[in-house]
Order: structure tokens, then C-alpha cells, then sequence
């Protein structure tokens, strides 16, 4: 496996691998075939370890692939090369131990707030007793501070809201892993900011494997461990991992006085405006 690139807010790079080997990404690679017969070359040379603990966020330009490394991650697609393994087993299909936040809520109209959580935890958890059932959904919706809307439905429910009920039923199964495509992506700026605190409050306080697809530079520093750079597509790869030195927990309002906070932004910024096209 080729060693991982990390920056550090005083401009060095060094390379080494990673602390333990929770989620391995090895040597992957995505290939779709063209209506007219060629080969379209999605995802080249993919190398990546995440920390069982650690938040990592994915940046790129659009095309890049980075929905589709998280598919693969999440197993709703296979590589076409390489492998995922996570805790020594290659994924090779969905699995609880994974669960996906997408951007657009992927709520079920008809059912309320609450039993959109409960439907996930009877599904995941079939073994645990009605009481507990009962017991971790409600936890769930007092830990993202929904308990006055539990018994409404999607659509008496504001964008972030809703956002609010797919993030609790993510985490409401227990997965040992938390993949979220965009989930801030179609929310106002002020909304998108307090659920932004809250996921990370959450996670701070129930550390878990995070991989989070953004376009949102200061989204990434804000939220993240580390931030992985990719390259324009098509054949797109990992470009640099960036480092990001404030411990947790954060407040944005401190962490954006810091000149390391504007060192490290520019840098990815710099990336990014280098690999458009």
C-alpha cells in the first residue's frame, strides 16, 4: 500500500501510515463502460486508511468521483479494481455496520419523524427488545433535538429538520461507520451551520469512523481530522491529505482567528483552483 501524504500547518510534508487500520482502502479503482463500448475511468490508485475514531472529509471538484468512492465504501457499488476492507473484511455489499446520510434526506413520506427512526432500528436491531427499541429511538431524537417534532411528517418538516431525522436514524443503528454524501449541501447557510455544530457535538461525545463527501472547504476544516484532496476526473486519485491541527472540540469562532486556520485553508484552496479544469 503506498504510504499516505500529510501536511502540516508549518508547510512540511511527511510520509506515514496511518495510526491503525480500521477502514482500508487499497490500491482501488472505477470503471464504467460507455453506451458506445468504451471505458470510462471514474477512480485510479485510490489509497486510504481511516482511524476507527477519526472524521475525514472528502474535497474535489465535481466529477471526481467522490460520491462513488463513498459508494463503494457504503457497498452499494463495487470497484472495478483494488479492495475496501473494513475491520480486516473486504466489503462487498451494504451492511449495517455502514450507514449512509445523503444529501437529500431519503425520508419516507408517510411515515412520521419517529417511526422513520424506528422503522431503521426494527430493520437493524431485530433482536433487542420492544422496550429498547423504544428506549434508543427516543434517545436518538432527543439527540438531535427533535423530541417537539417527533410525530410530524416530512413534509411538516423543514430542510433541516428532515436532515436532522436521517442523521438520528443513521445513528440510531449503531453502525461502527457513519458515511455522509453532502449532508449540509441543500440547507441555508444558517441552518447549515447549527446542524454542523450538532453532528459534531454528537460525535465528539460517541466517537465513531466518519467519512464525509463536501464541497465546503471551511465545512471540512471546521468538521474534520484529516481532508482528502482528490484530483480532477476522469481517472481522478488522492492528490494530497491534509492534516488539521485543532484538537476537538472546536468553536468555529476561535479556531477561525488562528492563522493555521487560513494557512491550511488557502493551501486546499490552492489545490483545488490548481486541479480545475
Amino acid at each position: 500500500m503506498k504510504p499516505e501524504t500529510s501536511y502540516s500547518t508549518s508547510g512540511s510534508y511527511s510520509n506515514s501510515p496511518a495510526q491503525s487500520e480500521f477502514l482500508v482502502v487499497e490500491n482501488l479503482g472505477k470503471t464504467y463502460r460507455t453506451p458506445d463500448g468504451d471505458h470510462f475511468v471514474v477512480l485510479k490508485d485510490i489509497n486510504l486508511t481511516i482511524r476507527d475514531d477519526e472524521y475525514v472529509s472528502i474535497i474535489g471538484h465535481s466529477g471526481c468521483g467522490k460520491s462513488t468512492l463513498l459508494k463503494i465504501v457504503a457497498g452499494l457499488e463495487r470497484a472495478t479494481s483494488g479492495m475496501v476492507r473494513l475491520q480486516g473484511k473486504e466489503i462487498r455489499k451494504p451492511g449495517v455496520d455502514r450507514m449512509m446520510v445523503f444529501q437529500q434526506y431519503s425520508l419516507l413520506p408517510w411515515l412520521t419523524a419517529r417511526d422513520n427512526i424506528r422503522l431503521a432500528v426494527d430493520e437493524a436491531l431485530p433482536r433487542i427488545s420492544p422496550a429498547e427499541r423504544k428506549r434508543i429511538v427516543n434517545e436518538h431524537i432527543e439527540m438531535v433535538n427533535l423530541a417537539a417534532a417527533a410525530n410530524k411528517y416530512p413534509d411538516e418538516l423543514s430542510g433541516g429538520m428532515k436532515q436532522r431525522v436521517g442523521i438520528a436514524r443513521a445513528l440510531a443503528i449503531r453502525p461502527t461507520m457513519l458515511l455522509m454524501d453532502e449532508p449540509f449541501g441543500a440547507l441555508d447557510a444558517l441552518t447549515r451551520g447549527k446542524l454542523q455544530r450538532q453532528v459534531l457535538n454528537i460525535w465528539e461525545s460517541h466517537r465513531q469512523s466518519v467519512m464525509m463527501v463536501t464541497h465546503d472547504v471551511d465545512e471540512a476544516i471546521y468538521m474534520s481530522d484529516r481532508i482528502v484532496l482528490m484530483t480532477n476526473g476522469p481517472a481522478a486519485t488522492i492528490g494530497e491529505i491534509l492534516e488539521v491541527p485543532f484538537p476537538h472540540p472546536r468553536n468555529i469562532q476561535e479556531i477561525r482567528e488562528l492563522p493555521e486556520y487560513y494557512e491550511l485553508r488557502n493551501h486546499a484552496l490552492n489545490f483545488l483552483d490548481r486541479h480545475f479544469s
